[in-house]
């Protein structure tokens, strides 16, 4: 399983100060453009794709709990 956090609006520095102020530890790419939310029909920020092992996507919009992301990340595992 790989997670990446995906960044869309904002300048360099108040995106590196996001990823400091949450110790994010996990990959982080900036997608000026909108690129990768417009692949993932995500039309705003916070959001959650998760793309399972057959590749299908299913997205989330809006900020998660903890409850909501373990029930996703099962479902995309099979579980």
């Amino acid at each position: 399983m790989q997670f990446v956090g995906v960044a869309w609006e904002g300048d360099d520095a108040s995106f590196q100060a996001f990823v400091d102020k949450h110790s994010l530890t996990f990959p982080q790419i900036s997608d000026d453009a909108g690129d990768v939310f417009a692949r993932f029909d995500v039309p705003y920020q916070p959001a959650m794709a998760i793309v399972d092992a057959a590749g299908e996507v299913t997205a989330s919009l809006g900020a998660v709990d903890d409850s909501t992301l373990d029930a996703a990340l099962a479902t995309a595992v099979g579980e």
